[in-house]
C-alpha cells in the first residue's frame, strides 16, 4: 500500500490531548528507563555481598535479557495494536510497567529482580505503537515532524533520567525505582480520560502470530523494493548509533583524560542538542525540503559529527562534533515518514514492531563491533595508533545509508 491508503476522520481531526498523552508516555517510559540506570548495578551488587566483578557479570546478563524481550516483544504489541486497537495496548503496558516496578521495588533476592527487569522488557515495548498511534491520527506529510517530537521526547528523558536517578538513589537505591512505578501508574490513568481509540474497528486486521514474531514483522519490509531499501539504510543508521554507548566513555576516557563528572556533562550535551534538533528543526527541514532531501541532509550531518569525533586531537574540537552529531537527529523520522506511505493502517503497528526489531539485533551485534574495532585500534604491535577508528566506521555506515537510501527513494521523487 502507500500514502493513498484512507484516514479516517478520528485519524485526520485534531487529537492534541492524545498527542500530549503519547508523547508524555515515551517520556515517562525513557525517564523511568534512566532513573534506574544509575542504581540497577548497585543494587546487583547489594545482592551479591559486594562483589564488582560479579555483579558487572549478572547486569550484563539483565541487560541482555531486556534488550531480548524488546526485540522478541516489539512485533507482538504491534500486531496486537494492529488487531485490537492501540489504546488498550498503550493503556495496559503502563500499568504493566508501573506494577513491574512496585516488582522490582519490593525485589528481596537477585531472581525477582531478574524477573522484574524481563517484565520490564516486555512492557517497555510499547514504543512502536506510540509511532503507529501518531501515524493513525497524522496526515502523511507531517509525520516526520510528529515523529521528530517523539524522538525529542527519548531524548528528554534519557537527559533528565539519570541525574533524578542519582539523585533519589542516592537517598535510597529502592527509591527510583517507586518513583518510575508512581509515574507510569499515574501516566496509565491519566490515559484512561484523554487517550481515544486511534485506529477504527474496520481499519483493524485479524491477528496473525505468522505476522507477531520479528521474523514475520520483518518479511513486511520486503513487501516493497522502497520500504526494503529504507529498512535496510535504517538497519545501517541504528548500528551506527551503537558505537555511542559502546565506545564514547572509554574513548573520552582514554584520549581526553575526562573524568566521570565530565563524560557526564559531555552526554547531557549530546540529549540536550539532540531534543532541539529533533523537537525544533525536523519540521520545518522537512517542510522545507521534502522527506527525501531532509533525510540525507541529516546523515550528512551524521558524518560530519562522526568524523569530528574520530580525528578529534583535543577536547575542544570533540566537543565542535556534538551539535553537527545532532542534525542526524533530522533523518530517522524522514526515514520513518516515507515507510509509513507503504502500508496501510492495519499494518502501521506491525512496520513500526519490525523497525523495533531492526533496532534490536543492531543493539545484539553493535557492541562487539566497535568494542573490538576500537581495542584493535589502540592495541600494541602496529606501526599506526589511531583510537578514532570506531566513529570512523560509523561515518562510513551512515554514508552506505544515505546513499542507499537516496537511491531506493529515486522513483518516488
Amino acid at each position: 500500500m502507500n500514502d493513498a491508503a484512507p484516514q479516517s476522520e478520528a485519524a485526520t481531526g485534531p487529537r492534541g490531548a492524545a498527542f500530549i498523552f503519547i508523547f508524555t508516555t515515551v517520556v515517562l517510559d525513557m525517564l523511568s528507563l534512566g532513573m534506574i540506570i544509575p542504581v540497577l548495578p548497585k543494587l546487583i551488587e547489594n545482592f551479591l555481598g559486594g562483589d564488582t566483578a560479579r555483579a558487572a557479570e549478572v547486569f550484563g546478563l539483565f541487560s541482555t535479557a531486556w534488550a531480548l524481550m524488546q526485540f522478541l516483544c516489539s512485533p507482538l504489541l504491534g500486531a496486537l495494536s494492529d488487531s485490537f486497537g492501540r489504546r488498550p495496548v498503550v493503556l495496559i503496558s503502563n500499568f504493566g510497567l508501573g506494577l513491574d516496578y512496585v516488582l522490582m521495588a519490593l525485589a528481596p533476592n537477585l531472581w525477582w529482580l531478574f524477573v522484574g527487569r524481563v517484565i520490564s522488557g516486555i512492557s517497555s515495548a510499547t514504543v512502536p505503537t506510540a509511532f503507529a498511534y501518531i501515524t493513525d491520527v497524522t496526515p502523511p506529510e507531517q509525520r516526520a515532524a510528529k515523529f521528530g517530537m517523539i524522538g525529542a521526547a527519548f531524548g528528554l528523558g534519557f537527559v533528565l533520567g539519570p541525574a533524578l536517578g542519582g539523585v533519589l538513589g542516592a537517598m535510597d537505591p529502592r527509591l527510583p525505582f517507586w518513583v518510575a512505578a508512581g509515574l507510569s501508574l499515574l501516566n496509565g490513568c491519566y490515559g484512561l480520560f484523554v487517550l481515544p481509540e486511534s485506529l477504527p474497528g474496520e481499519q483493524r486486521g485479524a491477528f496473525d502470530w505468522k505476522r507477531a514474531n520479528p521474523v514475520g514483522a520483518l518479511k513486511l519490509l520486503r513487501s516493497h523494493p522502497e520500504l526494503s531499501g529504507l529498512a535496510s539504510a535504517a538497519f545501517l543508521i541504528d548500528l551506527a548509533h551503537v558505537v555511542l554507548p559502546s565506545i564514547w566513555v572509554l574513548y573520552a576516557g582514554y584520549r581526553y583524560g575526562w573524568d566521570e563528572r565530565t563524560i557526564g556533562l559531555s552526554l547531557a550535551i549530546v540529549g540536550i542538542c539532540s531534543v532541539i534538533v529533533q523537537a525544533g528543526l525536523v519540521g520545518p527541514v522537512v517542510k522545507a525540503f521534502g522527506e527525501r532531501r531532509a533525510m540525507v541532509f541529516g546523515l550528512t550531518g551524521g558524518v560530519a559529527g562522526f568524523l569530528v569525533f574520530g580525528v578529534a586531537e583535543t577536547a575542544t574540537v570533540f566537543l565542535i562534533g556534538i551539535p553537527l552529531l545532532a542534525l542526524w537527529g533530522i533523518a530517522n523520522p524522514a526515514i520513518n515518514g516515507l515507510m509509513t506511505r507503504h502500508v496501510g493502517p492495519s499494518e502501521q503497528g506491525q512496520l513500526q514492531g519490525a523497525n523495533n526489531s531492526i533496532q534490536g539485533i543492531a543493539n545484539l551485534v553493535g557492541p562487539f563491533i566497535f568494542t573490538l574495532t576500537f581495542s584493535w585500534a589502540i592495541g600494541s604491535g602496529k606501526d599506526w595508533h589511531f583510537p578514532g577508528a570506531p566513529f570512523v566506521l560509523s561515518a562510513l555506515l551512515l554514508m552506505a545509508a544515505a546513499v542507499l537510501a537516496w537511491h531506493v527513494t529515486r522513483q518516488r521523487h
